[in-house]
């Protein structure tokens, strides 16, 4: 085990077992050095990884607190490994989403607030506007689309599953911006697919709005499958 490791495993122990808590602010670099038996350089490696973690954040002048431990900070560290996926991977991670990303839409139908469902609306609203009358919007168009997935989401009542799904889905930009270039009609497809899974969840039907988010996100990876799963130039609307 490296020294990194090992400080990690150290306040990792020191948060389960309640000597740290959530928001608490660690002892001095020289103090918590000593408590760990070990360098200070190599306690600042291992406060470095913790960082990139989410566990501890680094506030300059001010010290190093324990972070609120909330799920989806925990997990954004997968979205390293989504775009580090080489050529022929995205139709697995797309497989993945569409797993989560069903289950969410189920869960969330039970008990999705008019509130939200009002927010989801005005969304596709915007959408529908963008494809009648500039439908070359394609990054604003995505962004509509992450921020729909996203609503619903939030709204799953599990935040663990919805810290998966920000990871991944919110890492997929490139694939689905290649799709809104290279495939005719892709964006209007998508938006119809959204409005079928939105009156879904304004009606609380969960199994309904599972087959339609399913079916959804299958048509995005059969497209991959389509066009080779090759997206590297999808953010060059030139090419």
């Amino acid at each position: 085990m490296s020294r990194t490791d090992d400080v990690v495993n150290r306040v990792k122990h020191m948060i389960l077992t309640g000597e740290l808590h959530p928001g608490e602010r660690l002892p001095v670099e020289k103090e918590l050095a000593e408590t760990l038996g070990i360098s200070r350089g190599s306690l600042r490696e291992g406060v470095r990884a913790l960082s990139i973690l989410g566990v501890l954040d680094t506030r300059q002048g001010d010290g190093t607190y324990v972070t609120n431990l909330d799920a989806s900070r925990l997990l954004a560290p997968m979205g390293f490994m989504v775009e580090l996926q080489g050529e022929g991977q995205a139709r697995h991670v797309h497989a993945i989403r569409r797993l989560l990303e069903a289950e969410a839409v189920r869960l969330a139908a039970y008990s999705i607030p008019d509130e939200a469902l009002a927010e989801a609306e005005s969304l596709l609203d915007e959408a529908a506007r963008l494809l009648d009358i500039a439908p070359e919007e394609h990054e604003r168009i995505i962004e509509i689309d992450i921020a729909f997935h996203r609503i619903i989401a939030s709204h799953t009542g599990n935040p663990v599953l919805a810290g998966m799904i920000e990871a991944l889905a919110g890492r997929t930009v490139r694939e689905r911006l290649w799709r809104s270039l290279r495939e005719a009609g892709a964006d209007r497809r998508t938006h119809e697919e959204h409005l079928a899974i939105w009156r879904a969840l304004r009606d609380h039907d969960p199994e309904a709005a599972r087959i339609r988010m399913a079916n959804h996100l299958l048509g995005v990876e059969e497209s991959l499958s389509d066009f080779g799963g090759d997206t590297r130039h999808a953010a060059d609307p030139a090419d």
